[in-house]
């Protein structure tokens, strides 16, 4: 219903239009008007009216309050709170990114490894071979959420994306490797898919590019957050560990602007490829895959009651 006092001259635009003007999904919006994010837009029935020179949300004018999720993350890793949200998104994010790179440790033994610092025996009479790089990854990834929710509000700087590297291949066997380069860039070329990605020589410059656009932008969607890890993933910067590190850093920037979170998980994991590979040219594949893990962990938000 429209409201009393709303100016009966004013002009109004469909979502559609919204998101056409601004080169936004039409869900990002939806999601905005319903968050009350975006001034003056009302429904009616099921149809959103927007004012048509509503401006976008900003997060600019002083630094903001962290979210509630974002609050609540940094309570219960400081209180070592067990069963909560931290717990849940320690175990759900690094099993899922360790697997997507090939790691075989099922989610119970990621499980068990950060509530107890040990491996998980196998039942009686099985046998199972374990990589022990899969092993100090597993403990190494849950130090890099730590880290992302501690410097969650810092902008990415290409010594905060380094030392994410650091910290997650330190004492591996890649770390004894001369031309590795653990916490630094790659040293030799590399692919990705088949695909020839960024030649060493070049890395910093377009990393330094790469963030100083993102960075200079006064204000940060989703579609911004995740065109930064196209970037990132095509760049390939290291050796080993892109992606792990890339889907760190978008996860660490929905933490910094208020924007729901999301994990790329197996059910996920073969449209996040094909979202990569078309990103460019046809975006709503990635953005789609994106929401969809948003509303899983949204719903892990709302049985947590985490407000958004």
């Amino acid at each position: 219903m429209m409201p009393t006092n709303m100016p009966t001259d004013m002009e109004y635009i469909s979502v559609t239009g919204f998101a056409e003007r601004h080169g936004l999904s039409e869900r990002t919006v939806r999601n905005w008007c319903a968050d009350g994010k975006i001034e003056g837009a009302f429904l009616t029935g099921k149809t959103w009216s927007i004012p048509v020179d509503a401006p976008l949300p900003t997060r600019g004018g002083g630094k903001k309050k962290p979210s509630p999720l974002l609050k609540r993350l940094r309570e219960e890793k400081e209180g070592k709170v067990s069963g909560g949200i931290y717990h849940r998104t320690q175990i759900d994010l690094t099993y899922n990114s360790n697997h997507i790179e090939g790691s075989k440790l099922t989610h119970d033994q990621t499980r068990y490894i950060f509530e107890t610092n040990t491996i998980g025996i196998t039942a009686k009479g099985e046998s199972q071979t374990i990589n022990v790089d899969d092993i100090v990854e597993t403990t190494n990834h849950f130090r890099c959420i730590d880290y992302i929710i501690d410097h969650a509000e810092d902008k990415p700087t290409e010594a905060l994306i380094k030392e994410l590297h650091r910290i997650l291949k330190t004492g591996t066997s890649d770390s004894r490797k001369d031309w590795f380069n653990v916490g630094d860039y790659k040293r030799l070329p590399n692919e990705v898919g088949g695909r020839e990605t960024c030649p060493p020589e070049q890395v910093h410059t377009k990393m330094k590019a790469l963030l100083k656009a993102y960075n200079d932008k006064p204000g940060k969607t989703l579609e911004d957050i995740i065109d930064l890890h196209c970037q990132f993933e095509r760049i390939h910067p290291f050796q080993d560990g892109n992606g792990r590190v890339g889907r760190l850093v978008m996860f660490k920037e929905c933490l910094a602007h208020h924007i729901v979170p999301f994990i790329i998980n197996e059910e996920l994991k073969l449209y996040y490829y094909r979202g990569l590979n078309e990103w460019g040219h046809i975006n709503g594949y990635l953005t789609d895959t994106c929401l969809t893990g948003q509303d899983q962990y949204k719903a892990l938000l709302d049985y947590f009651k985490i407000k958004y």
